[in-house]
């Protein structure tokens, strides 16, 4: 089993361009590799693509990926962005797991994040706590995987 002896967390700020999405996964394989959790790698990378690309078609500024382990053996994947509006996808109510309508043309992404995160959620940040505010989108998968 990995440690997370000594703390590690990352922020990648990625600029609002259709390759950051791309950047952004790249960089989260290679410090999953670093620190040695190259099993999380296919989850933690669907995870993080959809929060991302969620982040690159709904908003219209920079956005930013979070990487950090958490004491419990999960890894947090969060994305920031500067929109305080969160998905209706990861709003209350919503069934872990479940799809959108079959006709819908969007929510499928925030689906599977729903269905291959351990946990997952939505943190809104006001202006005292940063010079942005918005959100962050975060999910969260274990050394296991779903």
């Amino acid at each position: 089993m990995p440690t997370v002896s000594p703390a590690w967390s990352y922020t990648l700020h990625l600029s609002r361009d259709p390759r950051s999405p791309g950047i952004a996964r790249s960089t989260l394989r290679s410090v999953l590799a670093a620190y040695e959790l190259g099993e999380l790698a296919p989850t933690a990378e669907l995870l993080a693509s959809e929060l991302l690309t969620n982040a690159h078609l709904h908003t219209d500024g920079p956005y930013a990926l979070y990487i950090r382990p958490l004491e419990s053996g999960q890894l947090r994947l969060g994305v920031w962005d500067g929109d305080p509006t969160v998905p209706s996808g990861l709003g209350a109510g919503f069934v872990h797991g479940a799809m959108p309508h079959g006709t819908s043309e969007g929510g499928r992404g925030l689906a599977l994040v729903r269905t291959y995160a351990d946990s997952w959620g939505a943190s809104l940040l006001s202006e005292q706590k940063g010079p942005a505010g918005g959100k962050v989108l975060w999910a969260e998968c274990g050394w296991g995987g779903p």
